[in-house]
């Protein structure tokens, strides 16, 4: 276990604003299951299980969240996810939870999809990953969406209904990805994980922070405080300082915000240090706005 982080206590109520659960036997999940494979957020075989929400509350409620934003996370059927994080919602309402959807944003039936996912009162919009990691996206080929207009005409359709997309990549995508979305700029946008900063070294997180840029001088993209560990399995809260700073520098903390990334993120530390981590990382006057209030502006999330 890491370091103890200086302990604080909030004092006001906590958004987690990307965090996952699975039950495994009401939705299936092909790349969590896989057995012997190596990925780059590390080995999965400790998360194999049910993750559900009493687990995540317990464990997120002791350092004074309240409500939570559920991420996709990669299902065989989107829409059975979606419909089960529903259900989930709707049997928790002491809960304020709502939801990243999947849906691909290429397909020829869009508008009919939307209006599916858009019958679920907890959708706050959908997550189409473009960059995991470099090896990872070799192999997948979701780079390509870039390429495709498909998926700008996509990004649009979100906008014009009121959805987000959380966008999910890594580094060297980011100034391909601004050009296509100064052309959806009605479309809110969170940059997951901090834009994916892979290479931990001085010279690679100033590469890191220059190609960040592209994404945060356009306004309506955000940023979250979340996944720091994936690519640094033995982080420290010294590790994740510049990563943290760097995204306050550039978006404010009017465009922050704090996601756990669990159970993920539980494979390299427990909720109170992962939290207690961030939370020292961010200047006091700056805590209100990136652990509650843009979580719920962006996700129009009452808590």
């Amino acid at each position: 276990m890491n370091q103890s982080a200086p302990c604080s206590t909030p004092d006001f109520p906590i958004i987690d604003a990307h965090h996952h659960l699975w039950d495994l036997a009401a939705v299936a999940y092909p790349w969590l299951m896989e057995r012997g494979q190596p990925r780059f957020f590390g080995d999965p075989s400790p998360i194999q299980r049910d993750y559900l929400l009493p687990e995540f509350r317990q464990d997120a409620s002791a350092q004074g969240v309240g409500a939570s934003v559920h991420i996709q996370v990669g299902a065989a059927d989107p829409w059975q996810e979606a419909a089960w994080v529903q259900s989930q919602c709707a049997a928790n309402p002491d809960w304020p939870m709502v939801q990243i959807a999947f849906c691909d944003l290429t397909r020829p039936d869009l508008a009919a999809e939307l209006d599916r996912m858009t019958s679920l009162s907890s959708l706050r919009g959908l997550r189409q990953i473009v960059g995991r990691a470099p090896g990872e996206d070799a192999k997948l080929g979701t780079n390509a969406l870039l390429d495709d207009p498909a998926f700008l005409a996509g990004l649009r359709a979100l906008g014009e209904r009121g959805l987000s997309f959380d966008l999910q990549l890594i580094p060297e995508l980011m100034d391909k990805t601004a050009l296509i979305l100064e052309q959806a700029p009605d479309t809110a946008v969170a940059l997951c994980h901090a834009g994916s900063p892979y290479d931990r070294s001085a010279n690679g997180l100033a590469v890191w922070a220059r190609q960040l840029q592209a994404l945060s001088v356009l306004p309506q993209v955000s940023v979250k405080l979340s996944g720091l560990g994936m690519f640094d399995h033995r982080w420290t809260r010294g590790g994740f300082a510049p990563i943290v700073a760097t995204c306050l520098d550039q978006f404010g903390a009017e465009r922050c915000m704090f996601g756990s990334n669990f159970p993920v993120d539980s494979l390299y530390s427990d909720y109170e240090w992962l939290f207690q981590a961030h939370w020292s990382l961010v200047p006091s006057q700056h805590r209100r706005a990136v652990f509650h209030d843009t979580a719920a502006r962006f996700y129009r999330l009452a808590a």
